[in-house]
């Protein structure tokens, strides 16, 4: 797995001794980028690890996974400990996560920016509408739930912020369904050879 090292979200500095091989960048989008955008980097980032691909690398060998939050607002901090707490228990580990504002000035070197809720999608169109002058980024601009069959109508993943524990747990699980066809999603354009970098 690739990782970017720096506190701002897009292509940044990458510690890595693989050779360079195309890959997939992908940031998790939230509001503040301690509850949600944060389970998705920490899932996809395991799930990723394990399927292996074709050409017997994993899919996790050809990914940058980080997430952002819309604002800054907890700019810095560690992820929310209900968040950590429920990724834990099913077997995942927080990575050292701290919160950080997207900056759309990237958003032309990053592949898919997953998307919690539509707010979240509609404001980074916005900014990187008004950043480009066109609609040219829009299509990166993914909805998590859109990877999960069973979605349904039901687009969002609802903040659990303001909840209970059972609330984290259910984001889980929402993030988890997810990120399984995300996975399978991203290892079928890799195989495929649909997805460079660029």
């Amino acid at each position: 797995m690739r990782r970017s090292t720096g506190q701002t979200v897009g292509v940044e500095t990458i510690e890595s001794s693989e050779p360079s091989e195309p890959g997939v960048r992908v940031v998790f989008i939230c509001t503040g980028n301690i509850c949600r955008s944060p389970m998705g980097d920490v899932v996809l980032q395991h799930l990723a690890g394990r399927h292996v691909l074709a050409d017997g690398t994993t899919l996790g060998d050809r990914l940058e996974v980080t997430s952002a939050g819309t604002g800054g607002w907890h700019a810095g901090e560690p992820m929310d400990p209900r968040a950590r707490d429920v990724l834990e228990r099913r077997g995942y580990v927080d990575h050292g996560h701290r919160a950080q504002a997207f900056d759309t000035a990237q958003i032309a070197e990053v592949d898919l920016v997953v998307c919690m809720a539509r707010g979240h999608r509609q404001t980074l169109a916005g900014l990187a509408r008004a950043r480009a002058g066109d609609y040219r980024h829009e299509d990166r601009l993914v909805m998590m739930r859109s990877f999960d069959r069973r979605a349904g109508g039901d687009p969002d993943v609802p903040d659990p912020y303001y909840g209970e524990l059972a609330d984290f747990d259910r984001c889980l699980d929402l993030v988890e369904a997810g990120c399984i066809g995300l996975v399978e999603h991203l290892a079928g354009l890799l195989e495929a050879g649909s997805m460079e970098e660029g």
